[in-house]
């Protein structure tokens, strides 16, 4: 899903990782991302500031952090693409599931649309 938002790849990490940490009520705390991400709170609210911006999420002051529409969808979108890499490298290519899941997070930011595309259809004939 292209949008006319650009979004760095540290960004459009931060929005896949709200997507996976959302609970029941479709929100995440900072905190909780940055444990995930392996980040400073500081870092987290920067980025989460950028995310607000773009209008891909919402978050009252000190509160949870959620999904826009527009922001759940394009979470939506990152982490098909994330995992559809990760399930041809491991699948196909029979890289390890660690190593996969590093080259899927790297590989799903620069990949292009054209090689996406491809590579969804070949998933589709020879997984599904």
């Amino acid at each position: 899903m292209e949008t006319k938002y650009p979004l760095s790849a540290a960004n459009e990490d931060y929005l896949e990782a709200i997507f996976e940490l959302r609970d029941e009520q479709g929100a995440t705390r900072s905190v909780d991302l940055a444990e995930h991400l392996q980040v400073s709170k500081a870092s987290v609210n920067k980025a989460v500031g950028i995310l607000r911006e773009a209008g891909l999420v919402e978050q009252e002051p000190y509160g949870a952090i959620r999904l826009t529409q527009t922001g759940q969808e394009r979470a939506a979108e990152i982490f098909r693409r994330h995992t559809r890499i990760k399930r041809f490298l491991v699948e196909i290519l029979g890289i390890d599931e660690e190593t996969a899941e590093q080259d899927a997070c790297r590989m799903e930011h620069v990949i292009s649309t054209v090689t996406r595309d491809h590579l969804y259809k070949y998933l589709r004939e020879v997984l599904e």
